[in-house]
């Protein structure tokens, strides 16, 4: 019930692939660095519109999130470093990702994978 097709909608996944150090203006290393996207990926899953915590279910202990995300299978490669864009469009002339949720938690079980994701504060 969770992955009816007809309840599904369109969100965008960008996996992390690697992480640019960060230089000042006389070209010290400043200890920081920058996550390197990949370009997003096209996805369907049942986006709930409610928030919640939780203290001992599938995600953990003590976490809170602002939305799940339900997709059918169990092989997706986003994990906790992907960002995602929801209630955004990618932009092809941008570099880096405009995603505005992150993942807080992933659970798989037999049949599906669900996502506790958290909306980035800009």
């Amino acid at each position: 019930m969770r992955t009816l097709d007809r309840n599904k909608r369109k969100f965008y996944y960008c996996l992390h692939q690697t992480k640019e150090k960060i230089y000042d203006d006389d070209h010290n290393f400043t200890g920081e660095y920058s996550p390197e996207y990949a370009e997003p990926v096209e996805a369907f899953g049942n986006i709930s519109a409610s928030s919640g915590t939780t203290d001992t279910e599938q995600f953990g202990n003590d976490i809170s999130y602002d939305k799940t995300i339900a997709l059918q299978g169990t092989n997706w490669p986003i994990d906790e470093s992907t960002v995602l864009l929801i209630d955004t469009l990618p932009d092809p002339k941008s570099e880096i990702p405009n995603y505005d949720y992150l993942i807080v938690r992933k659970a798989v079980s037999l049949n599906h994978t669900v996502l506790a994701i958290k909306r980035v504060e800009k």
